[in-house]
């Protein structure tokens, strides 16, 4: 049986920040890995997201190395670090991420994908601070919707639902999911995939296999990264953050508040606008050679069983390192 190759792109969220084991980080792309087949042996899975990563980077660092593995499957859920730097431009990021997806679809892989909760919601921000950082992801988001059905991938609706307020999920930064919350992204990406046929291994378990970090844990990460995150953040964003929430004050006193969403759409579907044109038959035909629209990995029968994990493991690989610490948050799936 052929080996299928499944390399994850991103940040911090998907290197698997937040659910560690021993001295290394393992996360949702880990635990889905083994369950994309029936024999979890024949898995090749490479990680190559690196936390803070931006849509540049995955762009310009991740993508050409994910290429040269040949893959069947390649994951690129990315996009909150942009809204989190005073930098923030929505048509650089659509023109990043249609570029990635273009990219990988050419190649004929598997397109997984996945949109985010704002992360000023996460972070219990006021009003007025939230809600500039919600409109940046929803701009984010729209765009990786669009994006994703212009590529056909595989898509996650995960920014939204009442699991994201449920603190078992989350580590002990509440800023990344813990182990369950990982292993709760893990369950429904293979439900996706096994849905479209391209997963044949059992679902991982949604049951941590580890015990929640301790107290005396989780104040020491507030004391040491967490401190060092929000000193960076400070620095970057926080000066233009505080004159967006100015900005909504003074409309959300004049009643113009709407006049900011109205602007914020303007500027996606000017930056879904300005995008290459390419025609449905342009990108079928380049996925693979002829045309042909057959699926990277080997579609087959949905296995029936109780969930678990499978047993052994596929053979793991990783790159980069922890420079940054950026929020990332996961919300619930649509079924």
């Amino acid at each position: 049986m052929r080996a299928v190759r499944f390399v994850a792109l991103g940040d911090s969220l998907t290197e698997g920040v937040g659910d560690r084991v021993g001295e290394h980080w393992r996360g949702w792309a880990a635990l889905l890995a083994p369950c994309l087949a029936e024999n979890p042996g024949t898995v090749q899975f490479t990680n190559l997201a690196v936390s803070g990563a931006q849509t540049h980077d995955v762009l310009t660092r991740q993508t050409p190395a994910a290429l040269e593995l040949r893959p069947d499957l390649v994951s690129v859920v990315i996009g909150v670090n942009d809204t989190l730097r005073r930098t923030f431009d929505i048509r650089a990021v659509a023109a990043h991420l249609d570029e990635v997806y273009a990219a990988v679809t050419r190649q004929g892989a598997t397109l997984l994908t996945a949109c985010l909760p704002d992360p000023g919601a996460m972070l219990g921000l006021p009003g007025a601070l939230a809600r500039p950082l919600a409109r940046r992801q929803r701009a984010v988001n729209t765009v990786v919707h669009a994006l994703s059905e212009r590529y056909g991938a595989l898509h996650l609706h995960a920014a939204d639902g009442a699991w994201i307020s449920d603190r078992a999920l989350w580590s002990a930064d509440r800023l990344h999911p813990g182990e369950r919350g990982h292993r709760q992204l893990a369950v429904r990406f293979h439900a996706l995939l096994a849905e479209a046929g391209h997963a044949t291994g059992q679902p991982p378990s949604p049951e941590p296999e580890f015990p929640p970090p301790t107290r005396a844990a989780t104040l020491l990460w507030l004391a040491t990264a967490g401190t060092a995150w929000v000193v960076r953040r400070s620095q970057d964003l926080l000066p233009q953050l505080l004159r967006l929430a100015a900005d909504e004050v003074h409309h959300q006193a004049r009643g113009t508040s709407a006049h900011l969403d109205l602007h914020a759409s303007a500027a996606v579907s000017a930056a879904l606008a300005a995008l290459p044109q390419r025609t449905a038959a342009d990108i079928e035909a380049q996925r693979l050679p002829g045309g042909r629209n057959t699926p990277a990995i080997p579609r087959q029968a949905r296995p029936t069983g109780a969930p678990g994990t499978g047993s052994g493991a596929p053979a793991v690989t990783a790159s980069g390192g922890a420079d940054d610490e950026p929020l990332v948050a996961v919300g619930s799936v649509k079924p």
